[in-house]
């Protein structure tokens, strides 16, 4: 009985030393390294080969070939393990929005420490500022939820709209609060630098322009911007959950950003994740887990915030709905939204030695701020 205790034991003792020999070899699993994150907001159905959203372009072109689970977030994430590029869908609204980039920022499974987030989606756009089908750099995210609210009809006869800042007392009183007063979701200035390289290596990338197009830019003769072929520019983004139109409204932005911004953002496009997006990526860098001073966004024109010339709000809400007119500048701004990126997130990866630590722009930006 000894003896065969004995070499029960040493057996044991044996299989003991050949698990942990193995365990020591293969170590903890690293996490996987990313140079650039691909945000986007949804697709409509499959990753790839039907009806595209903001996400199948990438998959299929760039391409983002290996399909990683992500069950605490909105839809599975997409990598490129040669790039080390990984593309994200986090859901439409920024509720959502906030809520996936959370969820990804506090994942062991990603390294994303010296990553550079390219947000790529598509808008609405002042015919003001830029046409549809245009793609805008935005230096400046400004939130319009955040705020008191009046209805329209208790609208005081001598206030231009119903919307007051928290912490004022009537629409737009000086002085503006400080965009950090309130943890930052009032809006967020971009790096000026980083923005900036980004519009010059991609301002003269040609983007499409169809009959449709065409046609819709015609129905709006009153605006020189809105009338030029897309072209790639640099403007700033009014964030807002709710999907609004009118002249009312789009006059209200213009002014809601000039007013955040001490006249320095000029409203562009309209979206609605970006400030939710920007708040996440906020809390994680207070951990060190990002760089806030690391993010792009970019919007593309899919359709026009106000109606066109002898047209009414309302009748322009119908057309964007209707089924076979949604989004009257819809698969040219998916096209130009990946036209404009890509090369930005290619030039990234392609170079990582150079931008993983020091950033792109660096001798004029000065970080972000929120």
């Amino acid at each position: 009985m000894k003896v065969r205790g004995m070499v029960g034991m040493r057996g044991l003792l044996a299989v003991l030393m050949l698990l942990l020999s193995i365990h020591v070899q293969a170590g903890p699993k690293k996490p996987l390294p990313v140079r650039v994150v691909v945000v986007t907001t949804f697709e409509l159905g499959e990753d790839s080969g039907d009806v595209p959203g903001e996400f199948q372009a990438w998959v299929e072109r760039f391409p983002l070939p290996q399909k990683i689970a992500f069950p605490q977030g909105y839809r599975p994430l997409r990598y490129n393990p040669q790039k080390q590029v990984l593309g994200i869908v986090t859901g439409e609204g920024s509720l959502r929005g906030a809520a996936s980039i959370m969820a990804l920022g506090m994942d062991p499974r990603f390294d994303l420490s010296k990553a550079y987030w390219v947000v790529a989606g598509i808008a609405g756009i002042d015919p003001a500022v830029a046409s549809v089908g245009s793609a805008a750099w935005a230096e400046w995210i400004i939130d319009r939820d955040l705020s008191f609210e009046i209805d329209a009809r208790d609208i005081p006869p001598d206030w231009p709209t119903g919307r007051v800042p928290l912490g004022r007392r009537k629409p737009f009183e000086q002085p503006a609060p400080e965009l950090a007063r309130f943890g930052g979701v009032s809006g967020y200035h971009l790096n000026p630098g980083l923005v900036n390289w980004a519009f010059e290596l991609t301002r003269n990338v040609a983007l499409e322009d169809t009959a449709k197009l065409q046609s819709i830019r015609a129905r709006y003769p009153d605006y020189p911007n809105g009338q030029k072929p897309p072209f790639v520019l640099k403007g700033d983004e009014t964030s807002a959950s709710a999907w609004w139109l009118g002249d009312k409204m789009n006059t209200m932005a213009q002014q809601w950003v000039s007013y955040w911004t001490g006249g320095k953002g000029v409203s562009t496009t309209t979206a609605m994740e970006d400030c939710g997006i920007l708040q996440s990526l906020s809390f994680l860098a207070q951990t060190g887990r990002v760089k806030l001073d690391h993010v792009l966004v970019l919007r593309t024109g899919a359709n026009y915030t106000i109606p066109a010339q002898n047209e009414t709000a309302a009748q322009l809400l119908a057309q964007e709905t209707a089924e076979d007119d949604a989004l009257s500048g819809y698969i040219p701004s998916l096209e130009a939204a990946y036209r404009v990126a890509s090369p930005v997130v290619n030039e990234l990866s392609g170079h990582w030695d150079k931008y993983r630590d020091r950033l792109p722009g660096a001798d004029t930006g000065t970080g972000a701020e929120h």
